[in-house]
Formats: C-alpha cells, structure tokens, sequence
C-alpha cells in the first residue's frame, strides 16, 4: 500500500458503511451543514466526512491534510490549535479538537486541574477558529469507584460547560472500550455516560457515542441507541 492508498481504503469502507470501524482507521461522518462551507466534501449534501488523525500519526499532517482534501473530506479530528494553520491551508476545518490526555481526566481529582485548563484553552482556540466542537474524557479510575467518579466529572464539567456555551462550542466526552483498547477508563457504557449528561444538565455537554468501542462493552448497539 502507498500512504494514499492506505487512506483512500480506509475511506471507502467507512463511506460505504454511512459510519464505520475500519483496521485501517476510522472516519466520521458528520450530519451537519454548519460544520463545513456549503457545497465542501465528499458530499454536497447534509454528510460531511471526516478523518480521525491520530489513526494516520506516521503521515505528516500536511500529507494527511492534502489526501484528505483530494478525496473530498471536509475535515481532521482530534487535533490541537497548532495543527490549525496546516489544516487552514488546505481548505480544511478541525472537525474536534482534543483537549487533555485521555487517561488522566476529570474523574480523578489529581488530575482535574490540568485537565480543566487545558479544556479552557481548547474551547477558546476552537472558537477563534470557527470551529465547534471539543473533546474530553472521563480518564482512568485509578481505584476511584463510578460514583465518585461521576461527582467528579460532574463538578469539573460543571466548571467548563459556562465556557463554551459562552463560545457556542460543544464540549463532547467520548464512550471507551475498557476491555481492550483504554483498561480502566471510567466512561465506558452508555449508562454512566448518559447519567453524566443529565446531570451536567447542557446542552452544550453530550457523549461521543463511540459504536466500535460500545459494541466491545456492550453489544447490541441498535438497540442500546
């Protein structure tokens, strides 16, 4: 396989799924007009396509970013505001911005501080740029029961949520598999997860409803949504 052609199979499968998990990476598909300029993208219609990066870290990004645009994507996920002006470059928008490391997150209070500032930080480049949503993540247990762990979130979310409402950003906390891919991340079934969101209570907090990583913890996707 070239770099290209590694990209545009992986595209092809998820882009015949409507939304898929590929072994060669992932893509998003994005129902959305605001999140692209109109008439941008594999389609000119409500399906904006995306790409997740860090799926193709090996590629640098100004590669990445010009294979994206030939095949008619609209964007890149999880990249941070200094990948922006790559990505500008090419006509492309960051889909999601990724924040704070995923396994130390606002579930445990040793590492909530950071994770807070750097959540601020996301959502202030994110809507300097136009663009509109944030990602973050529960992180690892680290022996803290669910429980706690959701007060946890819940207060810290509590804390970031003012901000991007303020910003008109959507902050997002991604559902993880714990059994294969991230052991001992806390948000990892629909339940917790959708009980975090109530009780945050925004509608400028939801879950990324990741359906490889739910179909490992929970099966029965369909029915589950």
């Amino acid at each position: 396989w070239t770099r290209r052609g590694l990209l545009q199979g992986a595209t092809a499968t998820a882009a015949a799924a409507g939304l898929a998990w590929s072994p060669l990476g992932t893509t998003r598909v994005e129902a959305d007009e605001a999140q692209a300029p109109a008439g941008q993208g594999a389609n000119s219609g409500a399906l904006k396509q995306s790409v997740c990066r860090w799926c193709y870290g090996k590629i640098p990004l100004d590669e990445l970013c010009q294979a994206a645009k030939t095949m008619g994507l609209v964007g890149i996920d999880l990249l941070t505001p200094r990948d922006f002006p790559t990505i500008q470059a090419h006509g492309l928008v960051c889909t999601m911005t990724t924040s704070h490391p995923l396994s130390n997150g606002l579930c445990d209070p040793a590492h909530q501080e950071s994770a807070i500032k750097a959540i601020h930080e996301a959502i202030e480049a994110t809507a300097k740029a136009g663009y509109k949503n944030v990602i973050c993540f529960s992180g690892n247990r680290r022996g803290i029961d669910d429980k706690t762990g959701m007060n946890n979130c819940a207060r810290a979310l509590k804390e970031v949520v003012p901000a991007a409402e303020k910003a008109g950003i959507l902050l997002q906390m991604e559902l993880l598999n714990s059994k294969v891919d991230h052991k001992d991340y806390m948000c990892d079934n629909t339940t917790w997860g959708v009980e975090l969101v109530k009780r945050v209570g925004s509608d400028h907090f939801k879950l990324l409803y990741d359906i490889y990583h739910m179909q490992i913890m929970e099966g029965d996707v369909i029915r589950t949504i």
